[in-house]
């Protein structure tokens, strides 16, 4: 008879964790992507007759159930993997369509569904940031990932790196657990590893690690530091022109006169302003991206400047301000057009991190 536990246990992270949730977060994005790019070039089929449209918010529910029910029935790793992609493309067909389940009228294309969906997507980055932080280890953490790993043994599939990470592993519990149960728990499993029954094959490594490899290569050999400098200075200054020139268009006085009126008569029409807020909330948009643009615009001077630490810093600020703040307007107003810039600044913001990392690391300016 199955009762329930007495108490709960901590959480354990799993052995791989950040990895599975980075599948997750690709699949996502890729599916909401390739979603929407298809049914605007095939012009919004609907699947089924008459009465009957299947929804892909179905095939999304579906893909989730997968997804969930895979881990309870094997307990293979490679469940691990094949769920976490099955949940970010089940999830990206889910939430596709919230806005049908928003507004009154089950309107697939309100404005407020991008920006959910963006928002969505931000806070699963944020769970993936908090899991890839180091933590504090301790010896009943390391003795579950001990026994997670210890699947490439039952397989004959150990290698000499998994080896190793097994036996450092076991050599911190022995060396840190206060329970006895673990100490000797530890040191039959290091009599086990060391034994002539153990077979360790040569490493092979997977198609991630490949891909790691193949971009470290590529960055030692082709991006330098030069190259790289000179390639944030003037992706940051393109940025910092565009907010300007959007600036630009609202002024009363501008390039173009009229344009604002224009702009405001075509959001009116597709429903994207419906009141004087709506104007408003457009102007806090565009004043937010101009004093992002003039961020950026410093950014990249200082870079020309050689002031790389000011520079990396304020790009950085600006670059993270604008993927998590500005651009929940942005995506109200020009709606999924926004991914390439978003994947733009992405970019960007990557580039700084690197640069941060690889040349401003060990010294100052």
């Amino acid at each position: 008879m199955y009762r329930l536990p007495r108490v709960i246990r901590p959480p354990v992270k799993r052995l791989g964790a950040e990895k599975y949730l980075l599948f997750t977060l690709l699949s996502f994005a890729a599916s909401v992507s390739v979603t929407r790019l298809f049914l605007e070039l095939t012009g919004y089929p609907q699947l089924g007759g008459g009465e009957i449209h299947i929804a892909h918010v179905l095939w999304g529910g579906l893909l989730l159930y997968v997804a969930a029910i895979l881990p309870l029935l094997f307990a293979n790793r490679w469940v691990y993997t094949f769920g976490a992609i099955l949940a970010g493309i089940g999830v990206g067909l889910f939430i596709d369509e919230v806005g049908k389940f928003i507004t009154a009228s089950n309107d697939y294309f309100t404005p407020l569904a991008a920006p959910i969906i963006y928002a969505f997507f931000l806070l699963s980055v944020l769970v993936f940031s908090r899991v890839k932080r180091l933590t504090k280890r301790n010896p009943r953490e390391e003795l579950y990932r001990v026994f997670d790993a210890m699947e490439e043994i039952m397989e004959h599939d150990l290698d000499r790196q998994e080896w190793e990470e097994l036996e450092e592993r076991l050599d911190f519990i022995s060396r840190q657990s206060d329970h006895p149960e673990f100490i000797r728990l530890a040191n039959d499993l290091h009599e086990l590893l060391a034994s002539k029954d153990i077979e360790i094959k040569p490493d092979q490594k997977t198609l991630w690690e490949h891909v790691q490899d193949t971009w470290s290569a590529f960055e030692r050999r082709w991006i330098n530091h030069t190259l790289l400098k000179a390639g944030l200075a003037v992706g940051l200054l393109a940025l910092g022109m565009l907010a300007i020139w959007n600036l630009s268009l609202t002024l009363p006085i501008n390039l173009s006169p009229g344009r604002f009126e224009q702009i405001m008569e075509r959001m009116v029409s597709q429903g994207l302003v419906s009141s004087q807020a709506g104007k408003y909330w457009y102007l806090t948009r565009i004043g937010l991206e101009s004093s992002i643009g003039l961020l950026l615009l410093s950014a990249s001077i200082l870079f020309m400047m050689g002031r790389d630490h000011l520079g990396a810093t304020i790009g950085y600020i600006s670059l993270l301000l604008s993927l998590t703040v500005v651009n929940l307007l942005v995506y109200y107003f020009d709606q999924f057009s926004s991914i390439i810039l978003s994947c733009i600044q992405l970019t960007l913001l990557l580039g700084v991190i690197n640069y941060r990392r690889r040349f401003l690391a060990n010294h100052r300016n």
